[in-house]
């Protein structure tokens, strides 16, 4: 009686405290969120709607939704959306694949296992420039390893410009990101993995389940949470980058490696157009929130 006593005579004030501290808590990272998020998206929707290139600095003229029209109409659009498209869509399975394979690997036993573990993030962690200028020379025509190694096995008779052959050039870089990110699959995967019980695998295995049924009926349900988040997460990312291909090929030859991040940062940064440019990163963004809504719906009902 005594106990509940106390615990009633607290103030007023200490239970208001307890509540609005975490509030006060969370603020301070809201309110960069808002200032380096949500404020510079917001200017970026209101000069799409405006006709503003930089060299003209007085002219700064509503035009509603003249710049999203001539985006339609614009040929060099159709392209970089298309590209996008096949980015998104070879990348991310690629990156998948080549990450679930290292992961069951590096989930069995051998020597020398914890440095594999450790090895296997380097194309992660390195920086985006270092990889886009390594492969840049892997790719040369003139003195690239790829060009030497093909043609010392025979399967190709002469140099292969990859990087300035239309037909090559973005499945060449294509190729380059997937060996930058399929390490983030590969750790992602390999901690879903760590968390299945390990006498699931026994009970399986009494029960004269083959390696296959175990992988199907127990390692896939268990890392397919991991999995879904992962490609939601590196979706995003390999949509939004275009540092690779900026590095490597500036969007060329032609616009065979155009994408719509690409082409939006080069009207904006390149033609100082940045009502257009901004347009151009609008809509891409509209697409992409659609892609994401359309994912989380479908893997929810999965899931379910």
């Amino acid at each position: 009686m005594t106990t509940a006593r106390k615990l009633d005579d607290k103030p007023a004030g200490s239970s208001l405290s307890r509540r609005v501290l975490p509030y006060a808590m969370l603020s301070p990272a809201v309110l960069v969120t808002l200032t380096i998020v949500f404020l510079p998206m917001i200017q970026t929707a209101w000069m799409s709607l405006h006709e503003y290139v930089l060299f003209r600095p007085n002219k700064f003229d509503f035009i509603g939704l003249e710049n999203f029209r001539n985006a339609l109409q614009d040929e060099v659009f159709w392209i970089s959306l298309r590209h996008t498209a096949i980015w998104i869509g070879v990348t991310i399975p690629a990156q998948l694949l080549l990450g679930l394979v290292a992961a069951l690997l590096l989930n069995q036993h051998f020597p020398w296992r914890p440095v594999a573990r450790a090895l296997i993030i380097i194309p992660w962690a390195l920086p985006s420039v270092v990889i886009a200028l390594m492969w840049a020379w892997i790719y040369d025509s003139n003195y690239g390893v790829a060009n030497e190694f093909l043609l010392r096995l025979g399967l190709i008779q002469r140099a292969i410009p990859w990087l300035a052959d239309p037909d090559t050039a973005l499945f060449s870089i294509i190729l380059t990101l997937t060996w930058q990110g399929f390490p983030f699959f590969a750790v992602m995967i390999l901690a879903g993995l760590q968390s299945i019980p390990k006498s699931y695998y026994e009970a399986a295995s009494i029960d004269g389940a083959s390696a296959w049924r175990q992988f199907w009926h127990i390692t896939l349900p268990g890392i397919a949470g991991v999995m879904m988040t992962a490609v939601l997460l590196r979706m995003i990312w390999v949509a939004n980058s275009f540092d690779v291909i900026f590095v490597m090929t500036g969007g060329g030859p032609g616009y065979s490696t155009y994408t719509l991040p690409l082409y939006a940062f080069l009207k904006a940064r390149t033609n100082l157009d940045f009502g257009y440019g901004s347009a151009l990163a609008v809509m891409f963004t509209a697409l992409l929130m659609i892609l994401v809504l359309i994912y989380l719906r479908r893997t929810g009902k999965a899931m379910n």
